[in-house]
């Protein structure tokens, strides 16, 4: 991956789930080209890749898992690419701000604006400003370094 390329979030991972990429790349005996940031304290389990491949063969409930993974991963994949073309920034934020609080539990969220900028690949000013108005129409409340979700 280029050190200077914008990021952007593909999807979530909750509880029981897994990245479609790090299937892909352990299957292909690959390096993964992607970045994974935990938000929150996790807990991983590391499987052996050599093993993979031949555990869709012996395993069906283990195929039947990843094969629902790349189903549910590739929908979101085309829902971020959906936003990206065809919705407003105002638009992509407010359903940022809704996933991540769904995400999170919490109606709460501590971040930046920054942050949140970066993960929309957009800039503060830009993020600021639209938070600004969601906060008039009064659907957050902004504070230092949180925003609080109020739908």
């Amino acid at each position: 991956m280029n050190k200077d390329a914008s990021e952007l979030i593909l999807y979530y991972l909750q509880a029981g789930e897994t990245c479609a990429m790090s299937l892909t790349c352990c299957l292909a005996n690959q390096k993964s080209e992607i970045r994974a940031v935990a938000e929150e304290d996790s807990e991983i389990i590391l499987l052996p890749a050599q093993l993979l491949d031949s555990w869709m063969l012996k395993y069906p409930t283990w195929k039947n898992f990843v094969m629902q993974t790349y189903q549910d991963r590739f929908v979101e994949l085309l829902n971020a690419i959906d936003s990206i073309a065809f919705k407003k920034m105002d638009e992509r934020l407010l359903q940022y701000l809704i996933d991540k609080s769904t995400i999170n539990n919490n109606h709460v969220l501590e971040t930046t604006h920054q942050k949140i900028a970066e993960e929309l690949n957009s800039t503060r000013e830009v993020i600021s400003r639209l938070l600004k108005q969601l906060e008039n129409q009064e659907k957050i409340e902004l504070g230092r370094n949180r925003i609080v979700v109020k739908f």
